[in-house]
């Protein structure tokens, strides 16, 4: 075997740890992929000689990557965050993909992902890779141009926001169900009281059409109550599935994928609703659970 065939192998063999770094960092498959892609090719023409953590190098190569691909992105942003949604993971309602595990491990819900779209690309990297990957801050120091205590403030920043902004689930799989189940009889009958007795009173709809300017993000459990008794009008076949793990829903239209949708269940309430409703990025996805 080669240095070459050798570097491969091992390289596969992290792969699925560093797609999920690059998932974490990104918010996108087809994105992380690219850094993983990137990344081998990097590794390919270094000399490894003097590497003696390997999993730990590859792990900074790929935090590199999509460092410089997530500060790419934020400077040509044309969508407001306010109702951008990351790619979903989804899975059959019975269970997930093992080719996923590695990507769900850590609960990585759509609300977290949303939430780290909102820290600045140095901050996503250092609570990512210390808080999720547990990779030391002296590792980390150098990616991000920071001594390790600015980097460890960098970190303690984004954790605060994490803490304060994103909803944290508190219901097992079964009552989610039960939570989303309710939800959609209420929307498919009319039934804008029930709607509202599922909702948390401060629940956030997050919808994201990409670039068709259909876009949208209400508050309010009136007004998502409003939101769901209008699409449940407009002739959907709508599926369960998981998303990110999660209870969820997968919809499309005249054979068409229509929309994903993941919520975020706190105390028996739905307390956000995540859907990506962009056509051309729902073609992109892996929607197996519609073919069922």
């Amino acid at each position: 075997m080669t240095d070459q065939q050798w570097l491969a192998e091992r390289f596969e063999e992290h792969r699925s740890r560093l797609r999920a770094v690059a998932y974490r960092m990104l918010g996108s498959l087809s994105e992380a992929d690219d850094a993983v892609q990137d990344a081998w090719l990097r590794v390919s023409r270094a000399d490894t000689s003097d590497v003696e953590n390997l999993g730990a190098w590859l792990t900074t190569i790929v935090a590199r990557v999509a460092l410089n691909m997530l500060r790419s992105r934020n400077s040509r942003r044309e969508q407001p965050l306010e109702v951008h949604v990351p790619d979903p993971i989804v899975d059959p309602a019975d269970g997930t993909d093992p080719e996923h595990e590695a990507l769900l491990a850590d609960s990585v819900g759509l609300a977290l992902l949303v939430v780290l779209e909102r820290l600045s690309p140095a901050e996503r990297l250092a609570f990512v890779l210390h808080d999720m990957f547990a990779v030391p801050f002296e590792q980390i120091a150098p990616i991000v141009e920071r001594s390790p205590e600015a980097t460890r403030q960098l970190a303690s920043r984004a954790r605060r926001r994490v803490r304060s902004t994103a909803p944290v689930p508190d219901a097992p799989l079964s009552e989610q169900w039960k939570v989303v189940d309710a939800f959609l009889a209420a929307a498919r009958n009319g039934d804008f009281e029930a709607l509202v007795a599922v909702l948390d009173a401060d629940v956030v709809l997050r919808a994201d059409a990409g670039l068709t300017g259909l876009s949208h993000y209400v508050q309010g459990a009136e007004t998502v109550a409003g939101q769901a008794t209008m699409w449940a009008n407009v002739g959907l076949t709508i599926k369960r599935a998981l998303v990110n793990g999660a209870a969820g829903l997968v919809s499309e239209r005249r054979g068409k994928p229509f929309s994903v949708g993941a919520f975020t269940i706190k105390d028996g309430r739905i307390v956000e609703c995540d859907f990506l409703v962009d056509p051309e990025r729902l073609a992109g996805l892996d929607l197996e659970v519609l073919r069922d």
